[in-house]
């Protein structure tokens, strides 16, 4: 199967969703208004609440929900074949990601720029609200901790991506001076970031003195370094050090400082890089050929329900629904940028979901050695992101750049688009953390530095916990909940969405669906995993800690649905439908 037939049809059918559904989707089941005052304005306060132009926006929220997942994911995904992980990418996105997005960003712009656990409060009961609160605090946390280990290993991998990355902080706050004091426009400034950001990265490429080379720097690989720790877990260990100062600094920030700049860099970054990649399979083609078999039997794991665990970010992601009510909503000018913005951010993230599945299944020259690459699921989950490193470092050098140029060029984007989604969440968190203080009268946690300080403490002393991995992959050790709990996150938004149009007198199908899918799917992989894999009944024995952490997010999953569809049962529509 030639790999560019996959890519034309994948993108023809994202470019159909958002010029047709999308738009139905607004028009007849949201009602944008564009008269509508958004939160942006009502609150604005230059800090959180900036109105912002809509591609800027988009920049922000494209960048922080396209991190490493919708890359790890599919990359893992292939293991079963390349038509489960295409089919799931392309319609998920189209009919799932894209609705959820878009929906969550309308219900927090309708109702004060507030958080889905905050919404969950308006719409099903206090109860429901501290219950969601819990579950997105667990999430943000895996997230910020993997993450984190994610950026570290990547530096260390790739010491010619690291002056690259962190040139991009000066000049994002540049941009965001430059913009938001004289008033010019932030489109040529980031283009020329981006230039400053790549040719960086080829002459730290081409010059070793250039590269912040932590490990050699202590010894070499297998060296002693300092604490008992050899030279790489010390250089992982200062890695972490600075990001947990960086991502307290960037969190607290007023987002047009550095938040926004950045992202909107990071913006123009993925577009280049998609186009290196699509351009790449164009032009060798018909070279490229899709190696990996189109389905595949396996006796370890079923790919159902689990594909659809495993492939979070890149079809339909609860975390979206987090970025979206939580700094995308204070940002947004105008109601109906909220299609552009939430819609388009859904269909930029499965195009890069589906490019890694391309550059995953050309790497290999034989289905022979993909085959033995990917013999058993824990061999995908250890090295998918290699090998999408790898692969689409091999489509970059069909435009003329070097295979070691064109590896540094995509690690640059992996980790910038980490970081990203690194400091957002620690953001998010810091919002959950001072809600939750609201609630229980603890007006400590209601300061912005305090409720920072508990976000980033909390997620360096997970990371730096000793797992299975080796030193600082503890937060490996809940990332096994990562794809349940966010798939939880976004069926649960779906029906917040859902109950809102009910009581607006308005169709809902069109988000009771996906949500009602995604459901049945989540719990069953959840009752599986918690139950038959985790506890006493396991092969294994009991794996103590996802056991606990597991049972508490299922147990109050369980208990926000049955709230919601006892209100969503017995609460009548509207009779009188609104007009927006």
């Amino acid at each position: 199967m030639p790999a560019i037939i996959l890519a034309l049809l994948g993108l023809f059918i994202f470019a159909m969703g958002y010029r047709y559904y999308s738009t139905f989707i607004a028009e007849r089941i949201y009602r944008l208004d564009p008269d509508f005052q958004t939160p942006a304005h009502q609150f604005r306060d230059g800090v959180d609440f900036v109105p912002t132009n809509k591609w800027v926006v988009w920049g922000h929220h494209f960048t922080s929900v396209a991190g490493a997942a919708p890359i790890v994911g599919p990359a893992i995904a292939v293991y079963w074949g390349w038509l489960p992980a295409f089919l799931w990418v392309v319609l998920g996105t189209v009919f799932a990601a894209g609705v959820h997005d878009f929906g969550t960003l309308v219900l927090s712009v309708r109702n004060k720029g507030q958080s889905i656990g905050t919404l969950a409060e308006n719409i099903i009961g206090r109860r429901a609200k501290l219950l969601f609160l819990f579950i997105i605090l667990i999430l943000v946390l895996m997230v910020n901790a993997v993450f984190a280990w994610v950026i570290s290993n990547l530096f260390i991998s790739f010491p010619a991506s690291v002056l690259a990355v962190f040139i991009q902080i000066p000049l994002a706050v540049w941009i965001g001076y430059t913009i938001n004091k004289k008033g010019k426009r932030m489109l040529v400034p980031s283009l020329i970031a981006l230039a400053v950001m790549y040719m960086t990265a080829v002459l730290a490429n081409a010059i070793p003195a250039l590269q912040i080379d932590l490990v050699s720097y202590f010894g070499g690989e297998g060296a002693d370094g300092a604490f008992g720790l050899d030279a790489v877990a010390l250089a992982f260990l200062i890695w972490i050090v600075i990001l947990m100062v960086y991502v307290y600094i960037a969190s607290i920030l007023p987002v047009w400082k550095l938040l926004q700049p950045r992202d909107y860099i990071n913006s123009h970054q993925l577009v280049v890089g998609l186009a290196i990649l699509y351009l790449g399979l164009l032009f060798t083609w018909p070279a490229a050929e899709v190696t990996a078999p189109a389905t595949r039997d396996v006796a370890d794991v079923s790919w159902f329900p689990l594909l659809f665990i495993t492939i979070a970010c890149g079809a339909i992601s609860g975390f979206h629904g987090l970025v979206a009510s939580g700094t995308s909503s204070k940002q947004l000018n105008k109601e109906t940028d909220a299609r552009l913005v939430g819609y388009l951010g859904a269909v930029g993230e499965g195009s890069l979901a589906l490019i890694t599945i391309l550059a995953v299944t050309t790497f290999f020259a034989t289905q022979g050695d993909f085959l033995s690459s990917y013999e058993n699921f824990d061999m995908a989950n250890a090295n998918g992101l290699t090998y999408f490193v790898s692969g689409a470092g091999q489509l970059a050098t069909a435009i003329g750049l070097t295979e070691g140029i064109a590896e540094t060029i995509v690690a640059v984007i992996v980790v910038s688009f980490a970081a990203t989604t690194l400091d957002t969440s620690v953001r998010l968190m810091r919002y959950i953390i001072s809600e939750l203080g609201q609630e229980y009268k603890a007006q400590a946690l209601t300061k912005k530095h305090v409720a920072t300080g508990l976000a980033v403490g909390a997620s360096a002393l997970l990371v730096l916990l000793p797992g299975d991995r080796g030193f600082g992959s503890g937060g490996y050790l809940l990332w096994p909940l990562f794809g349940t709990t966010n798939q939880l996150l976004a069926a649960i938004s779906l029906l917040l969405i859902s109950i809102w149009l009910r009581r607006k007198g308005r169709n809902f199908i069109f988000t009771f669906i996906p949500m009602v899918f995604l459901l049945f799917m989540t719990l069953w992989a959840m009752v599986s995993q918690v139950v038959f894999q985790w506890s006493w009944l396991g092969e294994e024995g009991i794996q103590m800690v996802l056991f606990i952490f597991g049972a508490v997010i299922l147990g109050f999953a369980v208990w926000i649905l049955l709230e919601a569809l006892m209100i969503f049962r017995k609460e009548p529509p509207n009779s009188k439908p609104d007009q927006k």
